[in-house]
């Protein structure tokens, strides 16, 4: 059972993106398939989601998403560059018009000086739309949130990039 702010806004992801016509591909790292699970807790959610990626690892990242390893190792998992290569990587493999990628650091551990717990990164990616033209972000949601905390903050901005002009 999904918190009624998570199902209301996938909802309302759905009918709009459905509205749009737009086929949705979520890269999930540290939400470890939240987003694209909260989509489909929708009813009607099939003609929007064309899947999903959990790509928890660098390793997996790297293998199914095309991610190169010496961005990986320049820049960190958690990183805007990491993100759009996942977002990118997405899109490539499927046949969606819109991808979200998230990574980040959930905790309780993992965090560092420059990335202390709290600290996600998104990116989506449109089909069509020049490489280069990515929205992104990178929230730190806070060192004293818990894990849950965290991933559900992290579920919401996602859902809320997902969603397409309103007509």
């Amino acid at each position: 059972m999904l918190p009624d702010e998570v199902f209301q806004l996938a909802a309302e992801v759905v009918a709009r993106n459905k509205a749009a016509g737009r086929m949705i591909v979520t890269a999930e790292s540290c939400t470890g398939g939240l987003v694209a699970g909260a989509i489909t807790e929708i009813a009607g959610s099939s003609a929007v989601m064309q899947g999903g990626f959990v790509t928890y690892s660098n390793e997996s990242k790297i293998k199914t998403l095309k991610v190169s390893e010496e961005l990986i190792d320049t820049f960190g998992a958690v990183s805007i560059a990491v993100a759009w290569a996942m977002a990118q990587g997405a899109l490539k493999r499927s046949s969606a018009d819109i991808a979200v990628a998230i990574s980040g650091v959930a905790g309780p551990d993992g965090g560092t000086a420059q990335k202390p717990v709290g600290t996600v990164v998104f990116a989506v990616a449109e089909r069509g739309k020049d490489p280069e033209d990515v929205v992104a972000d990178k929230i730190q949601f806070g060192e004293d949130k818990s894990r849950a905390e965290i991933r559900l903050a992290a579920t919401l901005h996602a859902l809320q990039l997902l969603l397409p002009p309103a007509p």
